[in-house]
């Protein structure tokens, strides 16, 4: 017989996945022996048999893998036969040989419940029937509660509780569902909920507890995956009206769990794309259309005509949806603008006084991760926030890095990204970095993601903003030689086409609220000709000053008196600021005459040419938003008004040349608009269809100036999906080759993710 004995290594996602049982059962099905076990970051495999089967089994290795498990990279080398050891095929203990490279070890990201476990939860017969945390190696937490790789039991917050006979024997058993899936538990010898709230108890009294305060219109601080969340009853006006007072959140949106997909069908509209971000082992929340039917407070979505709806990820969300059977409101445990709540202790401190109960339990979550936020545009599933689901699983670099890089990102939706090699680790959402807990969370997810990779970054890629606390801390960490500034939208454009794997040069649409150009201005509504290592700006939107800086960002109607009273002048006269109708009054008489005073006098007023400036000052002078509660609301509000089906013509809008740079002049624009004499909503409509003439049109005479063909929109005002689907399909008309960020974030949440991909090619060519 001709004997063939093989050591393949394997790269990628392969821990806590269900790799190694996979792995077991496929060498007995060929009749091969050896081993496998986890080494660094990485599965190594010895196997020898008959040269036939082993071409078999190497050939199934990578296609045949288990769902959560990704193969990034697979390779075999022959070795004689009787050095791979006799008597069958074992699963080893993993170990640590310092043969890995740095940065190789994959941190696999958090897995909702599978129907398996969810079937054993509601079956009187199982032994962990009702159990909260039944989990197997298929689905439960991962991310959120490992200290160190590799990924076992004793680097994870389960190492504190020790395996009963039963659970101990399906841990140990390849033949088991359950084998080496870290998590694993029963109520013998696992986590425990526990209820504090007018009462003190623990178990299936602590669950019985917290539904009971549900029911009765209570809000309920639970202790989630990747933190303590808020929960109430969806259809309960109060209740709903009393997480908006806590959380500080007058008007953003707030996310709905519902039970399944028929529960979800009776209040949106689910389409195919939806349905399939709904159902992933991420389960994001997708904001989808709603149908009408009502089934919850009209307070949850705030008068706007999409609801964030998700599925539940967790055996506990399962077991409350069930008890309750209505739609829960579940939002992050934390106030508007900081982080959420990790600690049962910070938990019970700062959220115990305001609700009515807080439901826990003893299984410590050691990273933090939100709820994923998805959104269905131009028919696929893009993400606006990556968090628990989806990071830290890596992305690929279309350029490798020569050495580990620190990304740390923007101000806003913030994220931080490590590349190493060919793979970058978006961390999970932070927030905006705004005070001392968010940035504590900030330097937390660096410590973190630097020693699941087991690196040491030697360069740091941040914004060209000095302000941002992100940027402070890069040039407080590094020295001068090791940092690479890198520009906003040059980042946001950059992220777009990595994502996408593109090697040649492109052109970015980068629209967004703000960011610091490299001229000393403000930016926000360009089109660049761009390669990782650089970028020339082709167009842009006219200025318009900030009066009062970061207090025309939060009142959209000073923004519209901005572009009135003082926008570029290109050779069209601005509309007259008599024919805005109540703005001025809306506004209040002093601050519109402060307002007025701080433009003439250029007093905290800098330029902008910004897009998302730009959909403020239309909000506004519709009469739809005047002061904004989070950010991007005036925009959203826009998009809402505009309807999302009808077809109407553009307002009038018009292209100059300044300085070899194409500029689209909103005068036209913003003139009809304050002379119009159609309602609001079809205003917003022709406005969402102007700028997509107006972006054709800069990209066409890009295109003619550069001879390229590859368009990548980036920058957070795509996340519109009105906008960018009329602009997909009008630029695709063009032939145009158009990308946009889907696995990463569009908005600032991509930014960290764009600055590694530029640093990475910045380093390449020194």
């Amino acid at each position: 017989m001709n004997l063939r004995g093989v050591r393949v290594d394997v790269h990628g996602t392969v821990q806590g996945v269900g790799f190694r049982p996979y792995v077991y059962r496929l060498a007995n099905l060929h009749g091969l022996r050896g081993d496998v076990r986890n080494v660094d970051g990485r599965v190594l495999i010895r196997a020898a048999g008959p040269a036939e089967r082993i071409t078999s089994f190497l050939h199934r290795l990578a296609i045949d893998a288990p769902p959560a498990a990704h193969v990034a990279g697979l390779s075999a080398v022959d070795v004689p036969a009787e050095d791979v050891p006799d008597g069958g095929f074992h699963i080893r203990g993993s170990a640590t040989d310092g043969s890995g490279a740095a940065g190789s070890r994959e941190m696999p990201a958090d897995l909702a419940t599978c129907p398996a476990c969810l079937a054993e939860l509601f079956d009187p017969a199982d032994r962990r029937y009702r159990y909260p945390f039944i989990n197997c190696t298929d689905c439960g937490p991962r991310a959120t509660i490992v200290d160190d790789l590799p990924y076992d039991r004793e680097r994870t917050t389960m190492a504190r509780f020790g395996l009963c006979g039963d659970c101990a024997a399906e841990y140990r058993d390849p033949a088991d569902r359950r084998f080496h899936a870290e998590p694993v538990a029963c109520p013998r010898c696992g986590p425990q909920l526990w209820w504090r709230g007018p009462s003190t108890t623990a178990g299936g009294d602590a669950l019985a507890c917290a539904v009971a305060a549900i029911a009765h219109g209570g809000l309920v601080a639970v202790k989630g995956i990747g933190g303590y969340q808020l929960v109430c009853d969806a259809a309960d006006d109060a209740a709903v009206a009393r997480v908006r007072a806590v959380k500080h959140r007058p008007t953003k949106p707030l996310a709905v769990m519902v039970a399944d997909l028929t529960a979800a069908a009776t209040v949106a509209h689910v389409s195919p794309a939806g349905e399939a971000a709904l159902t992933s082992t991420a389960r994001p929340i997708v904001l989808l259309p709603r149908n009408g039917s009502g089934g919850f407070a009209d307070g949850v979505c705030a008068g706007l005509p999409e609801v964030g709806l998700f599925l539940p990820y967790s055996p506990l969300h399962h077991l409350l949806l069930h008890a309750l059977r209505r739609p829960l409101v579940v939002t992050s445990g934390n106030r508007s603008g900081e982080p959420i709540a990790v600690d049962d202790e910070v938990a019970l401190t700062t959220l115990g006084p305001l609700v009515d109960g807080v439901l826990g339990h003893d299984r410590p979550i050691r990273s933090r991760y939100d709820d994923s936020v998805a959104r269905v545009v131009a028919g696929r599933a893009v993400l606006i926030r990556r968090a628990r689901g989806y990071a830290p699983a890596p992305l690929p670099l279309p350029v490798a890095a020569p050495e580990p890089i620190l990304a740390v990102g923007a101000q806003l939706k913030h994220t931080t990204t490590v590349a190493v090699a060919r793979q970058a680790v978006i961390g999970p959402h932070t927030g905006d970095l705004a005070d001392e807990a968010t940035h504590d969370a900030f330097t937390d997810t660096v410590d973190r993601l630097c020693r699941w990779r087991a690196v040491i970054p030697r360069v740091v890629a941040h914004d060209l903003h000095p302000g941002y606390l992100s940027t402070r801390y890069g040039m407080d960490r590094f020295a001068a030689p090791h940092r690479i500034a890198v520009q906003h939208h040059h980042a946001h454009v950059a992220a777009v086409a990595a994502e996408h794997g593109l090697s040649a040069p492109f052109l970015g649409v980068a629209y967004d609220g703000l960011g610091l150009g490299d001229d000393g201005t403000l930016w926000g509504g360009e089109i660049l000709h761009a390669s990782y290592t650089g970028y020339r700006r082709l167009a842009r939107f006219a200025r318009a000053p900030l009066p009062g800086g970061a207090a025309a960002v939060r009142r959209p109607a000073r923004m519209a008196l901005a572009y009135l009273y003082a926008a570029e002048d290109l050779g069209v006269p601005r509309p007259d600021p008599a024919r805005a109708g109540d703005l001025p009054a809306r506004l209040g008489a002093r601050e519109a005459a402060i307002v007025r005073r701080m433009i003439d006098r250029g007093v905290n007023s800098p330029l902008a040419s910004s897009c998302g400036r730009l959909f403020d000052a239309v909000a506004a002078l519709l009469g739809l938003c005047d002061e904004t509660t989070y950010e991007g609301e005036a925009a959203v509000r826009l998009e809402a008004a505009a309807g999302a089906d009808s077809e109407v013509p553009a307002l009038p809008w018009r292209v100059v040349r300044r300085d070899g740079l194409a500029v689209y002049d909103p005068a036209p624009t913003l003139r009809a608009i304050v002379e119009r004499d159609r309602p609001a909503g079809w205003m917003a409509a022709a406005f969402h269809t102007t700028l997509a003439e107006v972006t054709c049109a800069l990209v066409a005479d890009a295109a003619e100036r550069t001879g390229v063909r590859a368009v990548c929109l980036g920058g957070g005002v795509f996340v519109n999906r009105r906008l960018t689907t009329d602009l997909r399909d009008r630029l695709g008309r063009m032939r145009f080759d158009v990308y946009t960020g889907e696995q990463v974030p569009v908005g600032d949440g991509g930014i960290s993710y764009g600055q590694a991909a530029i640093a990475a090619a910045t380093l390449a060519e020194e």
